[in-house]
């Protein structure tokens, strides 16, 4: 790892404050990949609970942000579905988990909403079902009737980057590339977690997908063992 001569870089004991009860956390991710494994065991670490988490899904059991959810550290979650992980669907069920839908192409836009400092987005994506129209306000424009959907925005937003500089500009490995840059820019507070950190200037600025300015925290992942997350999913 670099000297931290820079403010942005940090240990993940640095981190510790900036987490609690009853908050509210953003994740980059599908299925596991891209989310960060540091990141989500320093909170299970931490013993965090009560957390609204706002992402694609609900991960595997022992994979991604599923560590979490099976050790019951969240109370709400805002994802566009739960199937891979049979422990949320479980605590979905037994009324222990609170789980708020949203069709993955509305979840993206509403995160990026949320990073542009936008109110929420007009779609008509469910706006005949009348289970959906029931909860949500509705607007007519142009003729056409669309569903009034918030923004998103997090306490803090966890992201992984396969490459960061120390100005906190990231980098992104193919696929795990998914919602990171949406969940980087909508936090109050974001960390970044980067498998590599690289000295100013090694990073090519037409490879850069997320600026430093979304990012407050970078630190070096200390990896994760696939082989034996996978074992266990």
């Amino acid at each position: 790892m670099i000297q931290n001569t820079f403010q942005k870089i940090c240990h993940f004991t640095d981190l510790k404050h900036l987490f609690e009860d009853g908050m509210s956390i953003m994740f980059g991710g599908f299925g596991g990949i891209g989310t960060p494994p540091g990141l989500v065991s320093l909170i299970l670490e931490l013993g965090i609970k009560d957390l609204t988490l706002i992402g694609n899904d609900t991960g595997f059991p022992q994979i991604g942000i599923g560590k979490l959810v099976t050790e019951k550290r969240a109370k709400k979650i805002i994802a566009s579905h739960i199937g891979s992980n049979p422990n949320a669907v479980r605590y979905l069920t037994t009324g222990e988990l609170e789980v708020e839908f949203s069709p993955q192409g509305t979840l993206v836009e509403r995160m990026r909403a949320g990073g542009m400092g936008l109110g929420g987005i007009l779609t008509d994506i469910g706006v005949d079902e009348e289970i959906v129209k029931r909860d949500k306000q509705t607007i007519k424009l142009g003729g056409k009737t669309f569903l009034v959907e918030t923004a998103l925005t997090a306490d803090v937003s966890i992201v992984y980057a396969e490459k960061a500089d120390p100005f906190g500009n990231l980098v992104y490995d193919k696929s795990a590339r998914n919602t990171n840059p949406l969940a980087a820019m909508a936090g109050t507070v974001t960390i970044a977690e980067a498998k590599e950190i690289v000295p100013l200037g090694r990073l090519n600025p037409e490879e850069i997908v997320t600026p430093g300015v979304f990012v407050d925290h970078i630190v070096e992942s200390e990896g994760v063992d696939w082989q034996w997350v996978w074992e266990r999913k």
